[in-house]
Protein backbone atom coordinates (compact mmCIF):
# COMPACT_ATOMS: atom_id res chain seq x y z
CA UNK A 1 0.00 0.00 0.00
CA UNK A 2 2.94 2.32 0.90
CA UNK A 3 4.65 1.70 -2.63
CA UNK A 4 1.41 2.19 -4.62
CA UNK A 5 0.92 5.46 -2.20
CA UNK A 6 4.25 6.25 -3.45
CA UNK A 7 4.01 5.92 -6.64
CA UNK A 8 0.65 7.55 -7.23
CA UNK A 9 2.42 10.87 -5.74
CA UNK A 10 5.25 10.30 -8.28
CA UNK A 11 2.71 9.95 -10.89
CA UNK A 12 1.00 13.11 -9.59
CA UNK A 13 4.12 15.29 -9.47
CA UNK A 14 5.11 14.07 -12.79
CA UNK A 15 1.55 14.88 -14.14
CA UNK A 16 1.57 18.16 -13.13
CA UNK A 17 5.19 19.26 -13.50
CA UNK A 18 4.58 17.88 -17.26
CA UNK A 19 1.29 20.23 -17.86
CA UNK A 20 3.70 23.26 -16.19
CA UNK A 21 6.30 22.89 -18.92
CA UNK A 22 3.03 22.92 -21.76
CA UNK A 23 3.54 26.32 -23.44
CA UNK A 24 1.07 28.85 -23.01
CA UNK A 25 -1.16 30.19 -25.66
CA UNK A 26 0.61 33.19 -27.70
CA UNK A 27 -0.59 35.85 -28.64
CA UNK A 28 -3.00 35.68 -32.04
CA UNK A 29 -0.76 38.89 -33.48
CA UNK A 30 2.45 37.75 -31.86
CA UNK A 31 2.72 40.92 -30.98
CA UNK A 32 4.03 41.54 -26.96
CA UNK A 33 1.80 43.18 -24.41
CA UNK A 34 3.21 44.69 -22.17
CA UNK A 35 1.66 44.34 -18.27
CA UNK A 36 2.54 45.75 -14.67
CA UNK A 37 1.65 43.47 -12.44
CA UNK A 38 0.86 45.23 -8.64
CA UNK A 39 2.61 42.53 -5.52
CA UNK A 40 1.96 44.94 -2.75
CA UNK A 41 5.06 43.62 -1.25
CA UNK A 42 8.75 43.67 -1.61
CA UNK A 43 10.67 40.93 -3.61
CA UNK A 44 9.95 37.53 -1.47
CA UNK A 45 10.81 34.32 -1.88
CA UNK A 46 6.82 33.49 -1.43
CA UNK A 47 6.39 34.94 -5.77
CA UNK A 48 8.64 32.39 -6.46
CA UNK A 49 5.74 31.28 -9.05
CA UNK A 50 5.89 34.70 -10.95
CA UNK A 51 9.92 34.58 -10.93
CA UNK A 52 10.16 30.93 -12.18
CA UNK A 53 7.51 31.76 -14.74
CA UNK A 54 9.25 34.80 -15.93
CA UNK A 55 12.38 33.00 -15.77
CA UNK A 56 11.21 29.84 -18.21
CA UNK A 57 9.77 32.22 -20.24
CA UNK A 58 5.95 31.21 -19.77
CA UNK A 59 5.34 35.02 -19.94
CA UNK A 60 7.05 35.52 -23.07
CA UNK A 61 5.74 32.56 -25.00
CA UNK A 62 2.38 33.80 -23.86
CA UNK A 63 2.73 36.84 -25.67
CA UNK A 64 2.88 39.13 -22.01
CA UNK A 65 6.01 41.27 -21.27
CA UNK A 66 5.32 41.25 -17.55
CA UNK A 67 6.61 43.44 -15.34
CA UNK A 68 6.59 43.24 -11.45
CA UNK A 69 5.47 46.25 -9.35
CA UNK A 70 6.72 45.59 -5.77
CA UNK A 71 5.44 49.36 -4.40
CA UNK A 72 3.80 49.58 -1.57
CA UNK A 73 1.59 53.05 -2.28
CA UNK A 74 -0.44 51.77 -5.42
CA UNK A 75 -3.82 51.09 -5.20
CA UNK A 76 -4.08 48.64 -7.39
CA UNK A 77 -7.49 47.91 -6.95
CA UNK A 78 -8.30 51.31 -7.75
CA UNK A 79 -5.95 51.21 -10.85
CA UNK A 80 -7.38 48.03 -12.24
CA UNK A 81 -10.96 49.42 -11.62
CA UNK A 82 -10.77 52.24 -13.53
CA UNK A 83 -8.64 50.28 -16.40
CA UNK A 84 -5.89 52.24 -15.79
CA UNK A 85 -3.97 48.82 -14.77
CA UNK A 86 -5.10 45.19 -16.72
CA UNK A 87 -4.41 43.09 -13.40
CA UNK A 88 -3.39 42.94 -9.96
CA UNK A 89 -2.80 40.29 -7.85
CA UNK A 90 -4.73 40.94 -4.63
CA UNK A 91 -7.04 39.11 -2.05
CA UNK A 92 -11.06 38.08 -2.15
CA UNK A 93 -12.31 40.84 0.46
CA UNK A 94 -10.46 43.34 -1.79
CA UNK A 95 -12.56 42.20 -4.97
CA UNK A 96 -15.82 42.39 -2.63
CA UNK A 97 -15.10 45.70 -0.85
CA UNK A 98 -14.11 47.05 -4.46
CA UNK A 99 -17.14 45.95 -6.41
CA UNK A 100 -19.10 47.86 -3.45
CA UNK A 101 -17.88 51.31 -3.74
CA UNK A 102 -18.83 50.01 -7.62
CA UNK A 103 -15.47 49.17 -8.68
CA UNK A 104 -15.93 46.50 -12.10
CA UNK A 105 -13.00 44.64 -10.58
CA UNK A 106 -13.15 40.32 -11.20
CA UNK A 107 -11.13 37.74 -9.13
CA UNK A 108 -10.02 35.63 -12.95
CA UNK A 109 -7.38 33.23 -10.82
CA UNK A 110 -6.97 31.62 -7.28
CA UNK A 111 -3.21 31.41 -6.93
CA UNK A 112 -4.25 30.24 -2.84
CA UNK A 113 -6.47 27.44 -1.92
CA UNK A 114 -5.93 28.64 1.89
CA UNK A 115 -6.14 31.88 3.25
CA UNK A 116 -2.46 32.19 4.69
CA UNK A 117 -3.70 34.49 7.37
CA UNK A 118 -3.34 32.80 11.24
CA UNK A 119 -2.79 33.56 15.10
CA UNK A 120 0.26 32.97 16.63
CA UNK A 121 1.23 32.54 20.38
CA UNK A 122 3.82 31.06 22.51
CA UNK A 123 3.41 27.66 24.00
CA UNK A 124 3.07 28.57 27.58
CA UNK A 125 0.15 30.96 26.58
CA UNK A 126 -2.30 27.65 25.81
CA UNK A 127 -3.89 29.57 22.96
CA UNK A 128 -4.58 26.81 20.37
CA UNK A 129 -8.09 27.27 19.78
CA UNK A 130 -10.34 30.37 18.34
CA UNK A 131 -12.20 30.08 22.17
CA UNK A 132 -9.00 30.46 23.78
CA UNK A 133 -8.89 34.42 22.16
CA UNK A 134 -11.34 35.59 24.59
CA UNK A 135 -9.64 37.87 27.21
CA UNK A 136 -6.65 38.25 25.28
CA UNK A 137 -4.36 41.04 24.46
CA UNK A 138 -3.80 40.04 20.41
CA UNK A 139 -1.44 42.54 18.36
CA UNK A 140 -2.53 43.02 15.07
CA UNK A 141 -0.81 44.93 11.93
CA UNK A 142 -3.64 47.23 11.25
CA UNK A 143 -7.34 47.19 11.41
CA UNK A 144 -8.04 46.24 7.66
CA UNK A 145 -6.62 44.07 4.92
CA UNK A 146 -6.26 40.09 4.78
CA UNK A 147 -4.74 40.58 8.84
CA UNK A 148 -7.80 41.59 10.19
CA UNK A 149 -10.36 39.94 7.77
CA UNK A 150 -8.38 37.11 9.13
CA UNK A 151 -8.80 37.56 12.43
CA UNK A 152 -11.87 38.07 12.68
CA UNK A 153 -12.86 35.16 10.80
CA UNK A 154 -11.33 33.36 13.53
CA UNK A 155 -12.91 35.50 16.46
CA UNK A 156 -16.14 34.33 14.62
CA UNK A 157 -15.68 30.47 14.81
CA UNK A 158 -14.80 31.15 18.34
CA UNK A 159 -17.88 32.56 19.17
CA UNK A 160 -15.23 35.25 20.41
CA UNK A 161 -16.89 39.45 20.28
CA UNK A 162 -13.85 41.67 19.08
CA UNK A 163 -15.24 43.82 22.52
CA UNK A 164 -13.92 40.66 24.58
CA UNK A 165 -10.34 40.86 23.19
CA UNK A 166 -7.82 43.99 23.13
CA UNK A 167 -5.97 44.97 19.66
CA UNK A 168 -2.98 46.59 20.12
CA UNK A 169 -2.17 47.79 16.26
CA UNK A 170 1.83 47.32 15.67
CA UNK A 171 2.62 47.08 12.23
CA UNK A 172 4.39 44.15 10.92
CA UNK A 173 6.92 43.56 14.14
CA UNK A 174 4.72 40.45 15.65
CA UNK A 175 8.09 38.86 16.22
CA UNK A 176 9.37 41.38 18.17
CA UNK A 177 5.98 42.36 20.10
CA UNK A 178 5.79 38.35 20.87
CA UNK A 179 9.48 37.98 21.97
CA UNK A 180 9.46 40.86 24.62
CA UNK A 181 6.24 39.63 26.09
CA UNK A 182 4.17 42.89 25.27
CA UNK A 183 1.26 40.46 23.43
CA UNK A 184 -0.19 37.35 24.38
CA UNK A 185 -0.97 36.48 20.74
CA UNK A 186 -0.46 38.34 17.18
CA UNK A 187 -1.85 37.94 13.83
CA UNK A 188 0.80 36.72 11.28
CA UNK A 189 1.15 35.01 7.86
CA UNK A 190 1.39 31.28 8.29
CA UNK A 191 4.36 31.00 5.81
CA UNK A 192 6.19 34.21 7.68
CA UNK A 193 6.47 35.16 11.39
CA UNK A 194 6.42 31.57 12.82
CA UNK A 195 9.03 30.18 11.18
CA UNK A 196 10.75 33.08 12.31
CA UNK A 197 9.63 32.61 15.79
CA UNK A 198 10.93 28.84 15.20
CA UNK A 199 14.00 29.37 14.10
CA UNK A 200 15.12 31.80 17.05
CA UNK A 201 13.81 28.73 19.08
CA UNK A 202 10.74 29.96 20.38
CA UNK A 203 8.34 27.55 20.65
CA UNK A 204 4.78 28.96 19.17
CA UNK A 205 1.18 27.56 18.45
CA UNK A 206 -0.97 28.69 15.89
CA UNK A 207 -4.14 28.97 14.78
CA UNK A 208 -4.76 29.16 11.01
CA UNK A 209 -7.91 30.71 9.72
CA UNK A 210 -7.92 27.69 6.93
CA UNK A 211 -8.49 25.32 9.26
CA UNK A 212 -11.45 26.71 10.49
CA UNK A 213 -13.15 28.44 7.49
CA UNK A 214 -11.94 28.41 4.05
CA UNK A 215 -12.00 32.45 2.63
CA UNK A 216 -10.93 33.35 -0.93
CA UNK A 217 -6.85 34.72 -0.85
CA UNK A 218 -4.63 35.97 -3.06
CA UNK A 219 -5.32 35.50 -6.93
CA UNK A 220 -4.98 37.71 -9.92
CA UNK A 221 -7.82 40.20 -10.80
CA UNK A 222 -8.52 42.29 -14.24
CA UNK A 223 -11.68 44.21 -14.89
CA UNK A 224 -15.29 43.79 -16.71
CA UNK A 225 -13.87 45.82 -19.82
CA UNK A 226 -10.41 43.66 -20.12
CA UNK A 227 -12.41 40.52 -19.51
CA UNK A 228 -14.86 41.40 -22.52
CA UNK A 229 -12.64 42.93 -24.55
CA UNK A 230 -9.52 41.15 -24.43
CA UNK A 231 -10.58 37.69 -22.66
CA UNK A 232 -7.62 36.18 -25.19
CA UNK A 233 -4.99 38.62 -22.64
CA UNK A 234 -6.47 37.23 -19.56
CA UNK A 235 -6.95 33.63 -20.53
CA UNK A 236 -2.36 33.79 -21.78
CA UNK A 237 -1.61 36.04 -18.18
CA UNK A 238 -3.73 33.66 -16.35
CA UNK A 239 -2.51 30.39 -17.65
CA UNK A 240 1.21 31.36 -17.83
CA UNK A 241 1.13 31.81 -14.07
CA UNK A 242 -0.65 29.29 -13.30
CA UNK A 243 2.22 27.07 -14.87
CA UNK A 244 4.62 29.09 -12.65
CA UNK A 245 2.93 28.50 -9.94
CA UNK A 246 2.22 24.31 -10.84
CA UNK A 247 6.35 24.35 -11.69
CA UNK A 248 7.02 25.73 -8.43
CA UNK A 249 5.35 23.74 -6.18
CA UNK A 250 6.51 20.68 -7.73
CA UNK A 251 10.12 21.53 -7.97
CA UNK A 252 10.89 23.41 -5.13
CA UNK A 253 14.56 23.20 -4.84
CA UNK A 254 14.85 24.70 -8.65
CA UNK A 255 12.37 27.47 -8.03
CA UNK A 256 14.35 28.59 -4.98
CA UNK A 257 17.74 28.63 -7.20
CA UNK A 258 15.77 30.68 -9.95
CA UNK A 259 14.27 33.25 -6.98
CA UNK A 260 17.94 34.22 -6.32
CA UNK A 261 17.98 36.29 -9.64
CA UNK A 262 15.06 38.43 -8.68
CA UNK A 263 15.26 38.88 -4.35
CA UNK A 264 18.12 40.64 -3.35
CA UNK A 265 20.38 39.12 -0.97
CA UNK A 266 18.26 35.46 -0.81
CA UNK A 267 21.63 34.01 -1.60
CA UNK A 268 22.86 34.93 1.85
CA UNK A 269 19.63 34.38 3.65
CA UNK A 270 19.35 31.68 6.10
CA UNK A 271 18.20 28.93 3.24
CA UNK A 272 16.99 26.18 5.63
CA UNK A 273 13.88 29.02 7.04
CA UNK A 274 13.71 30.75 3.40
CA UNK A 275 12.89 27.50 1.97
CA UNK A 276 10.58 26.15 5.07
CA UNK A 277 9.03 29.78 4.05
CA UNK A 278 8.63 28.34 0.27
CA UNK A 279 7.01 24.89 1.29
CA UNK A 280 4.89 26.07 3.85
CA UNK A 281 3.51 28.48 1.03
CA UNK A 282 3.59 26.37 -1.36
CA UNK A 283 1.22 23.73 0.57
CA UNK A 284 -1.53 26.71 0.18
CA UNK A 285 -1.40 27.37 -3.26
CA UNK A 286 -4.34 26.03 -5.61
CA UNK A 287 -2.65 23.67 -7.90
CA UNK A 288 -4.90 20.54 -7.63
CA UNK A 289 -6.83 22.18 -10.20
CA UNK A 290 -5.35 25.15 -10.77
CA UNK A 291 -6.57 29.06 -10.63
CA UNK A 292 -9.97 27.52 -9.63
CA UNK A 293 -11.92 29.28 -7.10
CA UNK A 294 -14.28 27.80 -4.21
CA UNK A 295 -17.39 29.10 -4.45
CA UNK A 296 -18.09 28.50 -0.73
CA UNK A 297 -14.87 30.60 0.39
CA UNK A 298 -16.66 33.79 -1.86
CA UNK A 299 -19.97 32.88 0.29
CA UNK A 300 -17.99 32.96 3.53
CA UNK A 301 -16.08 35.90 2.64
CA UNK A 302 -19.06 38.24 2.16
CA UNK A 303 -20.76 36.87 4.96
CA UNK A 304 -17.84 37.64 7.49
CA UNK A 305 -17.45 41.42 5.42
CA UNK A 306 -21.43 41.76 6.06
CA UNK A 307 -20.56 41.03 9.90
CA UNK A 308 -18.44 42.99 10.95
CA UNK A 309 -20.07 45.94 8.95
CA UNK A 310 -17.30 46.04 5.91
CA UNK A 311 -20.52 45.21 3.61
CA UNK A 312 -23.83 46.89 3.89
CA UNK A 313 -25.95 44.34 1.85
CA UNK A 314 -25.13 41.33 -0.52
CA UNK A 315 -23.45 41.70 -3.42
CA UNK A 316 -24.19 38.78 -6.44
CA UNK A 317 -20.94 37.02 -6.41
CA UNK A 318 -21.43 35.49 -9.72
CA UNK A 319 -20.21 39.00 -11.17
CA UNK A 320 -16.99 38.95 -8.72
CA UNK A 321 -15.03 36.21 -9.95
CA UNK A 322 -15.11 33.59 -12.67
CA UNK A 323 -13.58 30.42 -13.33
CA UNK A 324 -13.94 30.24 -16.77
CA UNK A 325 -9.55 30.75 -17.50
CA UNK A 326 -8.85 27.73 -14.54
CA UNK A 327 -7.30 24.68 -15.30
CA UNK A 328 -4.00 24.29 -17.74
CA UNK A 329 -5.09 23.95 -20.96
Amino acid sequence: MKILYRFLLSLLACLMLAAACTPAPASPSGQMTDVSLPLGYIPNIQFAPLYVALDKGYYRDAGVNLKLDYSYETDAVALVGANKLQFAVVSGEQVLLGRAQGLPIVYVMAWYKDYPVGIMAPKNKGIRLPADLANKKIAVPMLSGASYIGLRALLEAGQVKQSDTTLDVIGFNQVEALSAGREDAAVIYVANEPIEMQSKGMDVDVIRVADHMQLVSNGIITNEETLKNNPDLVKRMVQATMKGIVEAAGNQDAAYETSKKYVENLDKADTAVQKKVLSTSAGMWQVQNPGSSDPKAWDNMQNILLKIGLLKQPLDLSKAYTNQFAGLK
